[in-house]
């Protein structure tokens, strides 16, 4: 194992030196192209408030990508509570796509709650999910799949650029790493919403929060049922309908209280019972640190870990320099 960047490595083939995806998303992808998976399942779900001018897009989008990559596939849009045309415009196209399903909350469950719908109502072995204003490609969906190796359970998105006013930028920062210190996060980006997961992580965790905290709930609770992340770059863009619910006084207020229930919850009680906020925790496995875009943690803090006698998180068990892999721990 190299002493890498301490959160993790990408390929030389996927980014050039400046940073820029070197993919093309409208390449076509061979089907079953994720090492290990011959045509995964895809559950591809939108949440949606207010997104008529770009859902549409989104969806189509989605479609197409879905179709190039596995036979086996859904689109599901959750629109919570939307008071605009977004409700028109998804009847549209609902009419015209079979694998296209529609959920609609008749009021407003805010952003945790349309994720926890969207997360309950897929059916498919890999759950993908980006917003619906169109501030991510669904066509890089594609990007992910090659990542998503049979060790790992989440690849992670993360912003290249963000294009966002620069008052945006710097809360978004500001927020990153509040939370990354205070919860222990160990992904570069957090604030992207950008995620391919796997169903079996998902049913090990409870997810509860309903405001846009829900991204920090998933993350830690994944972490801590020993989930495996993998992180791969994405090209973030200007909004170009809508305004953000997210940033406004009062979303920001309801947020910081829940991320403070959330702390309790999910570090100081833990730390106090020792007992974890999951359901369980991943079965040990081997995970082959051969793969570029896995999220793991340098020989030296891997090391230093061990001899103290904690468990380096990256895996269950020590390293095992011999064969480029780390071994479970043998209950």
């Amino acid at each position: 194992m190299c002493g890498c960047n301490l959160y993790g490595i990408i390929g030389a083939d996927m980014v050039s030196e400046k940073g820029k995806l070197m993919a093309d998303p409208g390449v076509a992808v061979a089907r079953g192209s994720s090492a290990g998976m011959e045509n995964p399942g895809i559950s591809v779900f939108f949440p949606a408030y207010n997104d008529a001018g770009t859902i549409a897009s989104m969806v189509l989008a989605a479609l197409h990508t879905c179709a190039r990559l596995t036979d086996d596939y859904e689109v599901i849009v959750v629109n919570d509570g939307s008071t605009d045309y977004t409700a028109e415009v998804l009847s549209d196209i609902a009419a015209r796509y079979e694998r296209l399903r529609i959920i609609t909350h008749t009021q407003n469950r805010g952003y945790g709650g349309a994720l926890r719908t969207g997360f309950k109502s897929a059916t498919k072995e890999l759950v993908f999910y980006t917003d619906g204003d169109a501030q991510y490609d669904a066509h890089e969906l594609a990007m992910l799949l090659p990542a998503m190796r049979p060790e790992v359970d989440i690849v992670q998105g993360y912003k290249i650029a963000r294009h966002d006013p620069l008052f945006r930028i710097v809360i978004g920062k500001v927020y990153h790493w509040m939370v990354r210190f205070a919860f222990g996060l160990h992904v570069r980006d957090t604030d992207c919403d950008f995620r391919l997961i796997r169903k079996s992580a998902l049913e090990r965790i409870d997810l509860r929060s309903s405001t846009g905290s829900i991204t920090v709930e998933l993350v830690k609770k994944l972490q801590e049922s020993g989930a495996i992340f993998a992180e791969v770059p994405v090209r973030h863009y200007h909004r170009a309908y809508g305004r953000s619910q997210f940033f406004n006084f009062t979303r920001l207020w309801e947020t910081a209280q829940q991320l403070s229930r959330l702390w309790i919850n999910l570090v100081l009680t833990p730390h106090l019972t020792g007992r974890k906020p999951i359901k369980s925790i991943k079965p040990p496995m081997q995970i082959d640190i051969s793969n570029p875009s896995l999220l793991y943690r340098t020989e030296a803090e891997v090391r230093a870990m061990i001899s103290a006698g904690h468990d380096p998180a990256l895996a269950t068990g020590p390293l095992n320099p011999g064969n480029g892999t780390y071994d479970g721990e043998q209950s």
